[in-house]
């Protein structure tokens, strides 16, 4: 993305944009008393709807319905639970996406067809639809464009987060105020394609679908398929992106300065989004950055980024604040990319660790100080071509195996 971008940052998120409101309520779904778990959230008007979602094999029933949504190129509304992810449920799973969706719109004065669903929790139980249905009355009801509303939203869809994750910009478009605002949701089960979260993306810019779609792809491959926490895909990974009109641009319906303009600010909050996923990762103390660089082809840097990002060991030491470079270039050496130890150098926060097969003569201390910052960089140079990836990530914690070692029961 261009340094050059023009846009600021706002306060906001779902609900920046005009022409939305949102609502979080707690309807009973989690068992702990008083906590939000059903969410709504509406448009005005009549929405473009793009969407990305998880590529496992076993997607949850909200995922299938979303799909679906999507493909029409049109929405107006999302209604979201958490504490259950509603997957693994086989056709009762989902039926009671259904009728969320069918709950949500008569509520709303909409077809189902107009409203995605996403759900996230734990996997294999049936949502407990009495609660449901209940917890979208009661959310129609309270839908309000403020922004305490979409903070709302935003905690009713959380599950492990540790903080809101919010985001919104505004810029020019066509000589018209344009917003792009947003939420996610993940801290566990992180990995690229798309990353184990839930994001809602909203927009008044004017965009048709099918540009829309492409936009959002280039924003997420530089945003969410960057990020792991600990290298798991989930079954309902969801993002959607809503964009309705209202600020009255003329509609974009091609390449050219509004499109790549739109594109920016949308890059932009996703990387905003996506980074904020792993700073709250799981148990995390520490956020990484893994730079390859000079790799023979983008995808073998891809490969090396995410090996490294992923390995248990790496993320060890890290939270140790322990130099042990070994590790990072046993890992970049054995990913299944092209390595030739004689021209790699690994660079940890600016500092030379390892440099063409051998160690780099720098004293320990000084490894060990950039070690044990709370943003560590490790920069790795294949030296074989000119393929580049990075990639976000986090230390792996006694903290993580507690929550995880907990969750289901």
């Amino acid at each position: 993305m261009p340094r050059s971008v023009r846009f600021r940052k706002m306060e906001g998120g779902v609900t920046a944009a005009g022409g939305f409101s949102a609502a979080g309520v707690a309807c009973g779904i989690k068992t702990r008393k008083n906590t939000r778990d059903l969410a709504l959230l509406l448009s005005d008007r009549p929405c473009s709807v793009a969407g990305v979602f998880t590529t496992i094999k076993a997607p949850a029933a909200s995922v299938l319905w979303n799909r679906a949504v999507v493909g029409s190129g049109a929405a107006r509304a999302v209604v979201v639970n958490s504490g259950n992810a509603n997957a693994c449920t086989g056709k009762r799973g989902e039926q009671d996406t259904a009728a969320m969706a069918i709950a949500a719109a008569g509520e709303l004065g909409l077809d189902p067809g107009q409203v995605c669903v996403a759900s996230t929790g734990v996997i294999g139980h049936p949502l407990p639809m009495d609660k449901v249905v209940a917890g979208v009355i009661e959310a129609a009801e309270r839908l309000s464009p403020e922004d305490a509303a979409g903070a709302a939203f935003v905690d009713a869809t959380m599950t492990t987060d540790t903080v809101r994750k919010t985001m919104a910009v505004r810029t020019v478009i066509g000589r018209r105020l344009v917003t792009v605002g947003g939420c996610v949701k993940g801290a566990g089960m992180i990995s690229p394609q798309v990353a184990t979260m839930l994001c809602f993306l909203t927009t008044d810019a004017a965009i048709s679908p099918a540009t829309l779609r492409r936009a959002l792809k280039a924003a997420a491959d530089a945003s969410f398929n960057c990020i792991t926490v600990d290298g798991d895909m989930s079954t309902n990974d969801t993002v959607l992106v809503l964009a309705n009109g209202a600020a009255g641009n003329r509609r974009i319906t091609r390449s050219g300065p509004a499109f790549e303009q739109f594109a920016r600010a949308l890059e932009f909050v996703c990387v905003h989004l996506a980074k904020r996923v792993v700073r709250d990762g799981e148990g995390a103390t520490k956020f990484v950055e893994v730079r390859v660089r000079g790799a023979r082809t983008d995808r073998d840097a891809r490969t090396v980024a995410r090996g490294i990002a992923n390995s248990p060991l790496v993320k060890c030491a890290i939270h140790g604040g322990d130099p042990n470079w070994g590790r990072i270039v046993c890992r970049a050496a054995g990913c299944g990319a092209a390595f030739d130890p004689a021209k790699t150098r690994l660079r940890i926060g600016g500092v030379l660790a390892y440099a063409r097969g051998v160690p780099a003569h720098t004293p320990l201390s000084q490894l060990q100080k950039v070690m044990q910052r709370q943003d560590v960089d490790l920069d790795i140079d294949l030296g074989l071509g000119k393929g580049r990836a990075t990639m976000w990530t986090c230390d792996l914690s006694r903290e993580y195996v507690t929550i995880n070692a907990d969750y289901h029961t």
